[in-house]
């Protein structure tokens, strides 16, 4: 029943979002999009299909498992666990391999392998085999997230504050069309949907092969300050030849050694997906039980449609007058989060409450997502797809247990355990980010690391 339960959740998800893809099309001004570089925009084309094609998989990999393969909801779980798993494994071998393979054969090699798999869950009839595409699949969609957001911080250094956050927007948006399609299509049939997927993620690699661009700001120091200190002249000849950079040899154990750079961010960011997970597989299932029709759990994620498109300017005044710095911005986030899960643990009775709760836990979300690759890219330089790649997987861990704890938890307990269990890991989450923002107020970039000459035209 618990799995049943968040797939029914992810897919509710999906379907309301869909009144936001026209909304959102009908609104916007697009004209605020030519500040940025077009090839900018072609990465944030590139994280949005990445987006797009995940959404695709949530809310159908556990009816396919269970209508398609025959298969138990529980061994759907597993599928969703293994899923998961490989995303973590992904992410951090996506960091290490940047640094070999440059971004353009990594991204666009990531793609080309995610659009096989999806091939191969369309037209394979074998168990074993359908696993082995969802764990690859899980894989190189974990590679993928750390070289898109290294390669935005590297290129784009002088917009990647705010081209980070139009990721983060762009991926909402994209989970919207994604879920909405992928249940559109599933309809007709699952094959149509995998096979469709499939191609579109192919012609995108394709493109990227063809048209994606490693120029020689990419290898020039990522940090504002650190470049207004540096000489002029060697500036420009760096500038005009990138390849001077001496090569450097990545040490990965002094790299992990430097845990106050990494560690509490990331295990703050592991909590906080914990905690956030009890949405998916603990107000779900509790708004189901309670009778309420499940438009009302698709109505909470409506509200955080809204609050993400529309709550950009509150959150660019917290910013200024409470977080100005990147790291005091990850720990408002924490304390908007904790607010949010401790407030539905008292009030939770009435519905109105659950959507003051998501309007909290939104607010939190919006102030930390789109921070975390900026402060890698601004604190660590060229050693960011490194840590961004460790991070993720951090990351992914939460998502990956959260729901499984949830799951038994609520279906041994109830509901208040539960919100209990999330509240206390958006604590630990506000502890873990406290930490590292006392850690690291001193806004000096690590030196000395640049990528080797031969990855950049890669």
């Amino acid at each position: 029943m618990r799995w049943t339960h968040a797939g029914r959740g992810r897919e509710s998800r999906g379907h309301m979002k869909s009144s936001l893809v026209i909304f959102l099309i009908s609104f916007t001004n697009l004209n605020l999009l030519k500040i940025y570089p077009k090839d900018a925009l072609l990465f944030i084309a590139a994280s949005f299909v990445n987006s797009t094609g995940k959404a695709i998989m949530w809310p159908l990999t556990t009816l396919y498992v269970h209508n398609i393969m025959g298969k138990s909801y529980g061994e759907a779980g597993l599928i969703v666990l293994y899923q998961a798993l490989c995303s973590v494994i992904g992410e951090i071998v996506g960091g290490n391999l940047y640094y070999r393979l440059g971004p353009k054969l990594l991204i666009a090699g990531s793609f080309i392998l995610s659009a096989s798999a999806l091939y191969g869950i369309a037209f394979t009839d074998s168990w074993p085999a359908y696993i082995l595409c969802v764990c690859l699949l899980g894989f190189v969609n974990g590679i993928a997230l750390p070289s898109l957001n290294a390669y935005v911080g590297f290129r784009w250094k002088e917009h990647r504050r705010t081209l980070y956050n139009l990721m983060y927007v762009c991926n909402n948006f994209g989970l919207s069309i994604g879920a909405m399609v992928g249940g559109l299509i599933a309809s007709i049939s699952f094959t149509l949907t995998y096979t469709f997927t499939g191609t579109t993620t192919l012609l995108f690699a394709i493109f990227l092969l063809f048209f994606m661009r490693v120029r020689g700001g990419a290898a020039s120091n990522s940090h504002p300050h650190s470049s207004q200190k540096t000489d002029k002249k060697s500036t420009v000849a760096e500038e005009k030849n990138p390849f001077i950079m001496e090569e450097a040899h990545l040490d990965r154990k002094s790299l992990l050694k430097n845990i106050s750079i990494y560690l509490f961010i990331s295990l703050g960011a592991m909590f906080f997906w914990f905690s956030f997970s009890l949405w998916s597989t603990g107000i779900a299932p509790y708004i189901n039980e309670k009778g309420m029709d499940l438009k009302f759990y698709s109505l909470l994620w409506t509200i955080n449609g809204f609050v993400i498109l529309f709550g950009q300017p509150f959150t660019a005044w917290i910013k200024s007058r409470f977080a100005q710095t990147i790291v005091r911005q990850m720990f408002v986030s924490a304390i908007f989060s904790a607010m949010a899960f401790s407030f539905i643990l008292f009030f939770h009775e009435q519905y109105i409450y659950l959507v003051l709760g998501m309007i909290l836990a939104t607010i939190g979300e919006m102030l930390l997502l789109p921070t975390i690759p900026t402060f890698f890219s601004e604190r660590t330089g060229h050693y960011a797809p490194f840590y961004m790649g460790l991070s993720g997987g951090f990351s992914n861990v939460g998502r990956m247990i959260g729901p499984l704890m949830f799951g038994n938890v609520y279906d041994l307990w109830g509901i208040i355990p539960v919100i209990f269990l999330g509240t206390m890991s958006s604590f630990a989450a506000l502890v873990m980010f406290y930490i590292h923002s006392n850690l690291n107020k001193n806004e000096e970039p690590v030196h000395g690391l640049s990528l080797r000459a031969e990855t950049l035209g890669k």
